[in-house]
């Protein structure tokens, strides 16, 4: 019976994640939640899963929660010291960290110190500081399993390999819902537009980083950290079908890939279960049916996101930091529809072409620099760029 507690329940990895849990009741036992605003749906989680920390977003939350579990033996807290709470409960085994943002970066590295294994779905701890990130897991001894689909093929087409034979990791992106958009289509793109995604039920956010290939720029840096891998050596393929989740390529030519229909809580439960597999009742894939995988390379003249992604990391210190920080808050007013969809970009170079790069040395400093480019983020729009 492992024992895990699952930061960001209510997102929809949270929720995939206790979907498998609660499908496999005699390996799982959640002992601790952390969720934001979604109140009604945590409690809910909570009458199901009997947890016994949660933590959410405010005071105001938590008091409202406290009401509606009026009896219920369970300890409220909130804000980031909660969450740090529910990542580093003695009993936890494995921490699945699924917080949306830059947010997730304190409480896993405070589930990290504490010898937690994490199960990490946010991508974003890792660019942020994935320097930091890596070299306390190291020294914990803990493991660090991905649960993003093309971190978990790689993770998976590496084993039984030897490092030193691989030539190169090659990330697979589906494209997102513009990928035959011309160029002069963008401007007339809505939120609504974004949030389709063709593929992958995901949540708003990384709808909209899927929709300009941020989110595999995100991805490419992530992968630079959970691999130790240049980023000379990690390359990208847009693959429509989403069959093929990511691939390794060796010296030899020889190609290890990872494939399936694209359900997330596949790679969730190859992160709870490591290294053993779970009996999944999933849809098996059919490649006679599907008949065909394709392959291209990404153009980044209509997607610059992911060319920034490259340079930031070929930056390096507090450079992704910033990057992520103004990706954040731009998303956010392109979903209040106060910035266009071409804007998102547009925000991210020029915050990052004004900040000075610093050695990343202290999780501190990466905090520092996720703030510096949100403030810059918001005074370059509030000066008119959209």
């Amino acid at each position: 019976m492992k024992k895990i507690a699952v930061l960001g329940s209510t997102g929809s990895i949270g929720v995939s994640t206790l979907d498998v849990v609660r499908a496999f009741p005699d390996h799982y036992q959640v002992i601790a939640l952390s969720a934001g605003h979604n109140i009604d749906l945590l409690q809910k989680q909570i009458e199901i899963f009997c947890p016994q920390v949660v933590s959410v977003a405010s005071e105001g939350d938590a008091q409202k929660l406290s009401q509606q579990l009026a009896g219920k033996n369970v300890q409220i807290n909130f804000g980031v010291e909660g969450m740090i709470l529910c990542a580093t409960v003695s009993d936890v085994d494995m921490v699945v960290a699924a917080v949306v943002g830059a947010a997730g970066l304190i409480p896993t590295m405070a589930a990290i110190k504490s010898g937690k294994d994490v199960a990490l779905a946010n991508k974003e701890t890792l660019v942020t500081a994935g320097s930091l990130i890596m070299a306390e897991a190291k020294k914990q001894g803990i493991n660090l399993i991905p649960v993003d689909s093309e971190h978990s093929a790689i993770f998976q087409s590496l084993a039984g390999h030897r490092r030193e034979d691989v030539r190169r990791l090659l990330l697979t992106a589906s494209g997102g819902p513009f990928r035959e958009y011309g160029l002069a289509q963008f401007d007339t793109i809505t939120p609504t537009d974004a949030l389709a995604h063709p593929n992958w039920d995901m949540g708003r956010k990384i709808s909209i980083d899927s929709a300009t290939m941020m989110n595999k720029g995100l991805e490419v840096i992530e992968a630079r950290w959970l691999f130790d891998f240049p980023g000379s050596m990690i390359d990208v393929h847009i693959h429509p079908e989403s069959i093929v989740h990511s691939l390794v390529e060796y010296q030899d030519g020889a190609v290890m890939a990872q494939l399936g229909v694209p359900d997330m809580k596949t790679p969730i439960a190859y992160a709870l279960s490591w290294p053993e597999r779970l009996p999944l009742t999933q849809q098996p894939l059919d490649l006679c049916k599907l008949g065909r995988l394709s392959f291209s390379e990404p153009d980044t003249e209509r997607f610059p996101c992911l060319r920034l992604a490259y340079d930031a990391l070929a930056m390096g210190g507090t450079v992704p930091a910033v990057m992520n920080a103004a990706n954040e808050v731009a998303v956010e007013a392109f979903l209040n529809k106060r910035l266009s969809f071409l804007g998102i970009s547009q925000v991210i170079e020029q915050t990052m072409s004004q900040h000075s790069g610093e050695e990343l040395t202290s999780v501190d400093q990466a905090l520092r620099a996720d703030l510096w480019g949100r403030r810059k983020a918001h005074e370059l729009m509030r000066g008119g760029l959209l």
